[in-house]
């Protein structure tokens, strides 16, 4: 509630007007600041039809704190003048002064003083006329005392260039007494209360009305984060082209099954610390299907399947490293390896969308820590061309049209291409992706038919969803710098109809 004296001040004065109160001149006689009486009209207004205010708008002119200091002690001009004795003055002396540079080049336009160079102790000024008139002060002082009227246009926007001067629109209500007008202020009850049903005073009290157009409370509620938002629909995409999901919740896994089961020899620069975070504790694993891992040992090391390895001497304590894994690939050949142990294959479509974990350097589309999507097709007859029809249309289905492929090199894929989208925001083409078909020495020491063929494909979470958002950064996405506008602006229930 406003101050009461301003108040109650207010509405005798609105009791004895005939037509109404400006509240700038109430606030001017009240020597009150204006917005203090603005307070007292919104706390009027608040109870009731007690008052009418009708808000009004009105250009007047005001003297800038230049204009102010001009005012009284006089122009910069004027003041150069009089700090110039008879006798003149050096210029080098009069530019010390605040108002010397100013005030000297208005003073030589209004021709009252001059610059004599030739002057024994150089250049000096002296006057040229015996007394001046100060006419920028005293229209200065004229508005100052609320008679801008006086002044022509043309001098007051010479001023305004000066910025002794400014137009501003200042706005004030014009107050007139309202339907239940009285200057008894009687605060209307908000609440009904067991007390006033039970005593009868509630048919007394004034209670004030319910505004039903008010704007209630935005309730509490979960939103979904874009790139959750993006995941689930990968995710609805794959499910409708008949994939069936992966059991990816191991985010740490052995070297055998991240690297060694995929024909990735244990020299590749990926299996080095600069690239891979290995742990400390638990350090090594155990588990492994003895038979399995031998035929892998012997296609590193000697060949075999019609390939002749890599020739060197594979390590099972190489193998047997945990690291955090670096692409959910591995959880795709524990799954290959299973299928093979099957009596009579059958064709699958599996997929898994996950996070993963690499050593990388962070920059505006690589972070250490990432989600990958993973498809993996296995059937007999399949070519890459299979593989490229799958991802356009996996693409197309996000709203991503803009696909490139490049042929790559990996261990464990051959022929292998990488994918490349268009991104609007950096334009330049991203690398959203790689894949290929699953090599013979990967899929033959599983037990797999020699007549499967396997095609893959991983791709990063977040680069499409920096491509559909139009995120130029990726830490922008995930990280601190969050916008959480962002998130929020994404809610949990979407009804669409």
């Amino acid at each position: 509630m406003a101050d009461t004296g301003v108040v109650e001040t207010l509405l005798q004065r609105v009791e004895k007007a005939d037509d109404g109160v400006d509240s700038l001149e109430a606030a001017a006689s009240l020597g009150v600041d204006h917005q203090v009486l603005v307070g007292a009209v919104k706390s009027l207004q608040a109870l009731g039809d007690m008052i009418s205010a009708e808000l009004r708008s009105s250009k007047h002119w005001e003297l800038s704190g230049e204009g102010t200091e001009i005012a009284e002690q006089g122009s910069h001009e004027a003041r150069v003048f009089g700090a110039i004795p008879p006798e003149g003055l050096a210029q080098s002396e009069l530019m010390k002064l605040s108002f010397g540079k100013i005030g000297f080049s208005k003073a030589m336009s209004s021709k009252w003083i001059r610059v004599d160079k030739a002057h024994g102790g150089g250049p000096t000024i002296f006057r040229t006329v015996e007394s001046i008139e100060d006419q920028v002060r005293e229209k200065l002082l004229l508005v100052q005392r609320g008679h801008s009227s006086q002044l022509e246009e043309k001098e007051k926007n010479e001023l305004k260039k000066r910025k002794l001067l400014s137009e501003v629109t200042v706005k004030s209500y014009w107050i007139t007494k309202g339907s239940n007008f009285s200057t008894t202020i009687t605060k209307p009850e908000t609440e009904l209360t067991p007390e006033m049903i039970a005593n009868g005073s509630w048919k007394e009290k004034k209670f004030k009305p319910y505004n039903f157009e008010a704007m209630g409370v935005a309730p509490d509620c979960g939103h979904m984060h874009p790139l959750m938002k993006v995941r689930t629909q990968f995710r609805q995409i794959f499910l409708e082209m008949g994939f069936t999901e992966m059991p990816t919740n191991n985010f740490i896994e052995s070297s055998f099954w991240n690297f060694d089961s995929l024909f990735q020899p244990q020299q590749h620069p990926a299996r080095d610390q600069h690239d891979t975070f290995f742990l400390s504790d638990p350090a090594l694993a155990h588990d492994f299907p003895q038979d399995y891992l031998e035929r892998v040992k012997k296609v590193h090391s000697e060949g075999g399947y019609g390939s002749q390895g890599y020739k060197y001497d594979w390590k099972v304590e190489e193998a047997q490293k945990n690291i955090l894994r670096t692409h959910t690939t591995a959880v795709s050949a524990r799954m290959l390896y299973k299928l093979a142990q099957q009596e009579e294959f059958t064709p699958v479509k599996y997929f898994s969308i996950d996070r993963v974990f690499r050593n990388e350097t962070l920059d505006a589309t690589h972070l250490a820590e990432f989600h990958q999507i993973e498809g993996v097709v296995a059937d007999r007859g399949l070519t890459l061309g299979d593989l490229m029809g799958i991802l356009h249309a996996f693409f197309t289905k996000l709203g991503i049209t803009k696909l490139r492929f490049k042929p790559a090199y990996n261990p464990y894929t051959e022929p292998s291409m990488e994918v490349f989208s268009y991104h609007e925001g950096l334009k330049k083409w991203v690398e959203v992706g790689n894949s290929g078909v699953f090599r013979p020495e990967m899929l033959l020491p599983m037990g797999l038919p020699e007549d499967v063929s396997v095609i893959a494909w991983g791709l990063s979470l977040e680069r499409p969803t920096m491509i559909k958002y139009g995120i130029n950064n990726i830490r922008e996405l995930v990280g601190h710098k969050v916008n959480l506008q962002m998130v929020y602006d994404s809610p949990v229930c979407r009804l669409e109809s």
